[in-house]
């Protein structure tokens, strides 16, 4: 009897540490912070590939002074070759540029291209980034550009009719928007991006492409609105060495097909490469020019007709007052 009631006691009295060894446990686990959802790091380390917009915007405070320059074509069938020192000797765009970064996630810029003299304004959004641990798959963000012409209205209003310029010439005329949704993902060493487009120009000449198909002939006209899908993609080599590339399919009845104004859809590689706080873009691309507004509706140059130029992009951030981000927000030994 006596060794029953010994036992007993002796489980009883080893429950009591264990009963308050978990309930300690179950307090601690109830203060303990909520693990923090990390956002990645570095999945681009410029605003921009070659003719694609990334998910990344400028830091607070951050000024980006970029300049964008696109040769001619290098191919003899696009009248390059060695006359032209293969492209280098003609000048296809140059653009300058400011973008700024108000907070972390909004960025504005302006910037003025040599194409139809086009002087643009621009608005990013950083929606959502993605998180470490996957709890937030994508970065999101949105991206608007304008952009306006003050070029001659007789090169603006080239193969219109005189009497409709005489009424209806106005400033809104020379006005272009291009909208984007930049889907990206980083996985590892490569970042992936996705983008909607979609451009509309306030003006347009009226032009016409028979398309052909078979004994079926139609007519398609050029609309105001493009619809585009814009993809590409970084691969990180080094800390300070990448490969870009991108890519717009344009979805444009008018441009297919088109004999009399060919349209080819802008694919561009390059390189990139940061050193002393200077990030820059060696390209190859068949788009003569640097901002959407410009090459969505306009790109007759081909690849395979040697209608590639080489392009280069310097970009140098600069720290605005005390409360700025740091001049190297992303890092790529992260």
């Amino acid at each position: 009897m006596k060794k029953k009631f010994l036992l007993g006691l002796l489980i009883v009295c080893g429950a009591i540490p264990l009963y308050a060894q978990t309930d300690l446990l179950k307090m601690i686990d109830s203060i303990a912070p909520t693990p923090k959802h990390d956002k990645i790091t570095a999945p681009f380390k410029t605003t921009r590939l070659v003719n694609l917009q990334t998910t990344q915007t400028e830091g607070k405070g951050i000024l980006d002074f970029r300049i964008a320059h696109r040769f001619s074509d290098a191919g003899v069938a696009s009248n390059g070759g060695v006359h032209t020192l293969y492209g280098l000797d003609v000048l296809s765009d140059v653009r300058f540029s400011l973008d700024y970064g108000i907070t972390k996630k909004l960025q504005v810029g302006i910037g003025r291209s040599v194409q139809m003299e086009n002087v643009d304004a621009s608005l990013k959004y950083k929606i959502i980034e993605q998180t470490t641990d996957n709890d937030v798959p994508l970065s999101i963000t949105a991206y608007e550009i304008a952009s306006i012409t003050p070029e001659k209205s007789s090169q603006f209003y080239s193969g219109t009719d005189s009497a409709w310029i005489q009424k209806n010439n106005t400033i809104l005329n020379r006005l272009t928007y291009t909208t984007q949704i930049i889907l990206s993902k980083k996985i590892g060493r490569i970042s992936l991006i996705v983008a909607p487009t979609f451009n509309h120009r306030n003006y347009i000449l009226s032009q016409v492409n028979t398309v052909t198909n078979g004994s079926h002939s139609r007519a398609e006209a050029d609309a105001n609105n493009i619809p585009a899908l814009a993809m590409g993609f970084r691969i990180r080599i080094t800390r300070s060495f990448s490969i870009i590339a991108d890519y717009f399919y344009v979805m444009s009845a008018y441009r297919k097909n088109n004999t009399v104004h060919p349209y080819y859809n802008p694919i561009s590689i390059g390189t990139e490469i940061e050193t002393g706080g200077h990030v820059f873009h060696f390209t190859l691309t068949n788009a003569s020019g640097i901002t959407e507004n410009y090459f969505i509706p306009n790109s007759p140059d081909s690849w395979v007709k040697g209608g590639f130029k080489l392009g280069f992009d310097i970009s140098r951030g600069f720290s605005m007052g005390k409360k700025a981000d740091k001049l190297k927000p992303w890092d790529d030994a992260k």
